[in-house]
């Protein structure tokens, strides 16, 4: 798996790329292919480290970026957002819609019930 990792203020290290692999190998669980994974990681000036990661995959693109005093922390969450995300699109196709609501039954027997009391 070939991750495109960018280090702004940081130098990359092998346990990093290691680390960021390892969350994205992770993400293949959910059956979406993900194109294009790329990964920043940079250090801001208030001592927080911020990981911005993104990947194309069919339909759209994931994109997700956390800040966190710890860097592997940062990594954690910004794994936690991608995958929510993916969890999203792997199950949109049998997600419930509005179309199988049973709402217009409902108004339809309010009506017979207002015809018989006329």
């Amino acid at each position: 798996m070939t991750v495109e990792i960018t280090g702004k203020n940081l130098d990359i290290t092998p346990a990093i790329r290691e680390r960021i692999e390892l969350k994205f190998s992770k993400l293949e669980k959910y059956q979406v292919p993900l194109i294009n994974k790329h990964a920043v990681i940079s250090t801001e000036p208030n001592r927080q480290f911020k990981v911005e990661a993104s990947a194309a995959i069919p339909g759209g693109n994931i994109v997700a970026s956390a800040e966190h005093d710890d860097m592997y922390g940062a990594i954690t969450e910004v794994y936690q957002k991608l995958e929510r995300q993916l969890n999203k699109q792997a199950h949109k196709p049998s997600a419930r819609r509005a179309s199988h609501s049973n709402k217009p039954e409902v108004a339809e027997v309010e009506v017979e019930e207002e015809e018989a009391d006329v």
